[in-house]
């Protein structure tokens, strides 16, 4: 009986790391649906300028040939939003795993990790109201254009905050291995460094500061993109290290 139930735990304990690595490799998935979303909505290539009368907003949101495309990226752009959820999951995991007195910072990740998605799908939320009816009055369609934006660059707020709560977790990670290296937390203050300026959106219509500005979308953007990927290649080295030196631990994480 003992053997049985021991090897009942150890599949237990594998299933649970694979599905760490299954959630993992939705991370590919978030990042191609980021790009082709990127590309695909016409208010990005060039980003819209916050100058843009009521009226130039609206003809934009009519103009048969961006419709469909402002639709799909839109709805696309919500996927990716919902993707992002399972990797921040599996950082707070990862947190968890380090040697603090306490699991505070798990908690404040988590807590990142609710509010950021969440803003991102709004202003999703807004551009494609927008493009729903492009038929309503040009003011209400700017509105939801001016929502939209404000949303989509002020979420950096959570993403700073996330990256800072990671830099700190790691610095007091006590672990002579630690779950990560030292150099993602520099990487992480630098990500947040570069979001910063794109958190004061809402003072500029012109200039690096608003949001088609140089600082605002483009930095923000790249700094968005470059952490996906450095994270989730540091996230898959720590999981698979994990299952490698002890492929009994998620059993004690479940426990715990």
């Amino acid at each position: 009986m003992s053997d049985i139930g021991d090897s009942d735990a150890s599949a237990g304990a594998r299933r649970r790391t694979d599905g760490e690595v299954v959630l993992l490799w939705t991370l590919p998935v978030a990042l191609s649906l980021w790009i082709a979303s990127f590309f695909l909505f016409p208010g990005f290539n060039p980003p819209m300028s916050p100058r843009m009368p009521a009226e130039q907003v609206a003809a934009f949101y009519r103009d048969p040939a961006h419709l469909p495309e402002i639709r799909y990226s839109m709805i696309m752009f919500n996927w990716f939003g919902v993707c992002l959820v399972p990797i921040l999951a599996l950082i707070v995991l990862q947190i968890r795993r380090m040697a603090h007195r306490t699991p505070i910072f798990s908690y404040a990740m988590l807590g990142c990790a609710a509010g950021g998605p969440t803003l991102f799908l709004v202003a999703n939320v807004c551009w494609l109201l927008a493009a729903f009816r492009p038929d309503r009055s040009a003011e209400l369609t700017q509105l939801l254009n001016d929502f939209g934006w404000i949303r989509f660059t002020t979420v950096v707020r959570f993403l700073i905050g996330q990256s800072v709560i990671l830099a700190l977790a790691i610095y007091f990670d006590d672990e002579s291995h630690p779950v990560f290296p030292r150099w993602v937390a520099h990487f992480n203050l630098v990500v947040a460094a570069a979001l910063v300026p794109a958190s004061f959106v809402g003072v500029s219509l012109t200039g690096p500061l608003a949001w088609d500005g140089f600082l605002s979308f483009w930095v923000k953007n790249v700094a968005i993109a470059v952490w996906i990927v450095v994270m989730g290649v540091v996230l898959g080295q720590a999981i698979y290290r994990e299952r490698a030196e002890n492929p009994g631990r998620g059993e004690e994480l479940v426990k715990a």
